[in-house]
């Protein structure tokens, strides 16, 4: 199933650059996935096309106006072609984005990611979405970054983007049965660097000894 993101901002090149990059840029050609990158100057106010406002009560900064987002929300949503929409605010107070949260999103067929700027929203904003994720617990300049966190995270998740779609079953954070994991260490080419040597287990071509092995240094988190 296709999944389609459709993401409002300030600066859609710095989304736009995702088309290029190698496992998004071939969900893309695959029909997999697709970005609809939607430019909220373009619905701006008067002829500079303003988007932001001094906050009543004073305080440094702007505002992304209520006003300005609910237009771009509803020009997102008259876009999509399904009724399994999902539309999310990119925020510090969000709910923080795990890989959970990225394996529910994966079945979504379309999503709307708001990247806010400035000092933040209107708060009369956080009613016109569906819920707020937030990527970690820190300030960045914009939410640009944290769209394509989102997109990079889901987008791995749909059949047929990675090669082995076991890789994702039993990779770090995945859930197997009921628990969540961090995956095993691996080693690769050359065998022995700097007095540390590949485990023996590894390298003894006894499949049943190297998935105890693997299954041994699996850790458990919850």
């Amino acid at each position: 199933m296709k999944t389609s993101f459709k993401i409002i901002t300030l600066f859609p090149d710095f989304i736009k650059s995702l088309e290029g990059y190698s496992i998004i840029g071939r969900a893309i050609n695959k029909g997999i996935i697709d970005l609809d990158i939607i430019d909220l100057r373009n619905f701006g106010i008067g002829k500079h096309h303003q988007v932001d406002d001094k906050p009543y009560g004073g305080g440094i900064g702007m505002l992304i106006r209520v006003d300005v987002m609910d237009n771009a929300i509803q020009f997102a949503k008259s876009r999509c072609k399904s009724k399994s929409v999902k539309t999310i605010l990119l925020s510090p107070q969000g709910k923080q984005f795990v890989q959970k949260k990225s394996l529910a999103l994966s079945s979504q067929k379309e999503i709307i990611i708001i990247c806010g700027h400035y000092e933040g929203f209107d708060h009369r904003i956080r009613y016109l979405v569906d819920e707020e994720i937030s990527i970690g617990p820190y300030i960045l300049t914009g939410g640009e970054i944290p769209a394509m966190v989102l997109i990079d995270s889901i987008s791995r998740l749909k059949k047929g983007v990675l090669g082995k779609t076991a890789s994702c079953k039993t990779e770090t954070f995945s859930t197997v049965g009921s628990k969540k994991i961090i995956e095993y260490p691996q080693y690769t080419r050359p065998q022995t660097y700097k007095n540390r040597t590949v485990p023996s287990t590894l390298v003894s071509g006894n499949h049943k000894e190297i998935k105890k092995w693997q299954d041994s240094h699996t850790k458990i988190i919850s």
